[in-house]
């Protein structure tokens, strides 16, 4: 599992400190993996452009989904949400070996949990609580 575990992945789960959650967001939804129990709370506003303008996260998950929802948060800012779909989609279709890596940044660090199916669960966990999320108004 050495090659799934890299020190730059490890790293980036420590960047959900950065992203707290707050119940004060407009935009909830909570997530879990039936593969691994993974689980999500994820909070959005929105700008009235309606693109992402601040992310909340409560993450209880594997090294894979913490580093998965690290990334989408360092990046989502200004994201609209057919963005996010369309990074979703094409994240699926790489896991089933059908497609390439999205060019979201940063996914490149997490590219070793393609030859794990358990971890799958984990890796798609933050990109589709922010759709659920996205879909909900409070």
């Amino acid at each position: 599992m050495s090659a799934l575990y890299t020190p730059e992945m490890l790293a980036l789960s420590t960047r959900l400190s950065s992203y707290p959650w707050s119940a004060d967001l407009a935009r909830q939804a909570e997530a879990r993996s039936d593969i691994c129990g993974s689980a999500i709370s994820i909070g959005l506003d929105l700008d009235e452009n309606g693109r992402v303008s601040k992310i909340g996260l409560k993450v209880s998950a594997c090294a894979v989904g913490q580093s998965s929802a690290a990334i989408l948060a360092d990046a989502v800012q200004g994201a609209s949400p057919g963005e996010l779909a369309a990074t979703l989609h094409e994240l699926r279709l790489w896991l089933a070996n059908e497609g390439d890596l999205p060019a979201w940044p940063r996914l490149d660090v997490i590219k070793g949990a393609r030859p794990h199916a358990g971890r799958h669960g984990a890796l798609l966990l933050p990109w589709e609580a922010a759709l659920k999320a996205l879909s909900s108004v409070q």
